[in-house]
């Protein structure tokens, strides 16, 4: 293990001074939560049914005392009674997978075709969700949908699964266009098209940054039936070749931009400048994201036709299913209790799968050095590193080989890994939509889940910021101060 943090450590601080070299990639990770432009990456999660009401048990952050017997936690410097250090999360193992649906609407009687039913069936997904019960009838009436839904609640299938249905009848050439902001959505994106169309013997192809442009190109060339990619390199091969690349869209029959907020805040302009003037204007065009303002102030942009519109009406854009609190304490020390809070929670709950988000790739890189230096077996994903790299981390963190991943917001954006137990903040987001997008990796499709953030004497006002969009004060978690160990973390700051 020793051996192993060294040479992590080793690999980690090239990347560094690789980093350091680049003044404008600096200032672009210093001051902004968007790590990467072309460079970032919802599917829904087929789990195996349980009764809720046998979820009862809740994970707790204490140390193990008495045969796992959870104690308070008295702070003798505060005369103020500290709360348990617990968070509560039922197990997430035991949580039925598929939401309820009010109305009682089956798949079939949205207008899908059996074969569809069927395929969802055997993947053991039941019922719709009210984001997939309400958008599906109007995209396979044809309308142009805006769908904006907590995370976690099954926006990719109300898309996914429309467009398969009406593929199935006309399967030629070019049939949708996904865009994301990520490299990790699309192919998460694009994974969930190959599971749910796999009776139609359905092609599909992800266009996206860090890849070999020529075998992307012969890909396109296919005339795949799903394109699934980020705007800065499809942007590229239909500039590079505006009489082939470009032509292949121009019979093209939905377009869809996943994650509509972030792809239409600016950023990427010019890209989707490039996209839009390829495809046909007799599209249907379908927008799905958590959070709605931005989205409708550029859906002009995108629709041809006046759009349904479908909000979740609850108001409140984190799910209930979701115990989120923070641990205020210094900035000095913030480190420290980082490692406190995951390493109790990690011993009380060894299987349990932990989601650290910090603000840079810098940051990230170095909580990764410092984490694996203490022991931990970690992962971490961000835009400095190469793509393999990425989904190899990514790939090792949803089958369990590692059990914490530290991760900028490259990975805040639609990701669906299964049974994320804790989402960690080590700062609180600039932006209050950042920090709805972190902790929706969390209770996703129903289950259980749990959300700390580290606020510090600077962070008061943003926090405020955050607990007016989610519309709930956030419970303080109390850490006490004597137990924290500083002396072990302050050598790796």
């Amino acid at each position: 293990r020793y051996f192993i943090g060294l040479r992590e450590a080793e690999m980690s601080s090239t990347l560094s001074v690789c980093m350091l070299s680049s003044d404008e990639d600096e200032k672009e990770n210093e001051n902004t939560n968007v790590v990467d432009d072309d460079n970032e990456g919802n599917s829904s999660s087929v789990e195996e049914s349980a009764d809720e009401d046998d979820a009862s048990d809740a994970y707790n952050l204490e140390e193990p005392e008495n045969n796992g017997e959870v104690k308070s936690v008295e702070d003798t410097d505060s005369e103020a009674e500290t709360a348990e250090l617990t968070i509560d999360v039922p197990d997430s193992k035991l949580i039925q997978a598929n939401l309820v649906v009010s109305e009682a609407k089956t798949f079939s009687e949205l207008g899908l075709s059996r074969w569809v039913c069927e395929q969802l069936r055997q993947l053991s997904v039941k019922l719709p969700t009210p984001v997939q019960a309400n958008c599906i009838p109007h995209i396979l009436a044809g309308s142009d949908v805006l769908g904006c839904a907590k995370t976690g609640t099954g926006k990719t299938l109300a898309f996914a699964l429309p467009i398969l249905n009406q593929l199935a009848v006309d399967p030629f050439g070019i049939y949708a266009l996904v865009l994301t902001p990520t490299r990790e959505l699309a192919f998460q994106i694009a994974e969930q098209f190959v599971a749910l169309g796999a009776r139609i013997g359905l092609k599909t192809t992800v266009i996206v940054g860090g890849r070999d442009q020529v075998e992307q190109a012969k890909n396109l060339a296919r005339r795949p039936h799903i394109v699934v990619a980020t705007p800065g390199r499809l942007a590229d091969h239909i500039s590079s070749e505006p009489e082939g690349i470009a032509k292949l869209f121009k019979k093209m029959h939905f377009l869809v931009l996943d994650e509509a907020d972030r792809l239409l805040d600016g950023q990427y302009g010019e890209q989707l400048k490039t996209i839009f003037s390829a495809l046909s204007t007799k599209r249907q065009t379908l927008l799905f994201s958590a959070t709605i303002n931005s989205a409708l102030n550029h859906l002009q942009q995108v629709s041809v036709r006046k759009p349904y519109l479908y909000e979740d009406k609850s108001g409140v854009a984190t799910v209930d299913r979701l115990d989120q609190k923070y641990v205020l304490c210094p900035n000095a020390v913030k480190d420290a209790y980082l490692v406190y809070v995951v390493k109790n929670f990690h011993q009380n709950r060894p299987d349990s799968s932990i989601l650290i988000f910090s603000h840079t790739c810098r940051e990230c890189q170095a909580l990764a050095i410092m984490f694996t230096g203490l022991g931990f077996q970690v992962g971490s994903l961000h835009s400095q590193i190469s793509q393999q790299e990425r989904l190899s981390s990514l790939i090792r963190f949803r089958c369990g080989r590692i059990r914490i991943l530290i991760c900028t917001d490259v990975a805040a954006r639609g990701l669906d890994i299964p049974h994320v137990d804790l989402v960690v903040s080590h700062n609180v987001p600039r932006s209050p939509k950042t920090y709805v997008h972190r902790v929706g990796r969390s209770a996703r499709a129903g289950r259980f889940g749990g959300a700390i953030t580290f606020v510090t004497q600077y962070d008061i006002t943003l926090l405020h910021e955050v607990e007016k969009l989610v519309g709930k004060k956030l419970d303080r978690l109390n850490v006490p101060d004597k137990k924290v160990r500083y002396k072990s973390v302050l050598r790796y700051l």
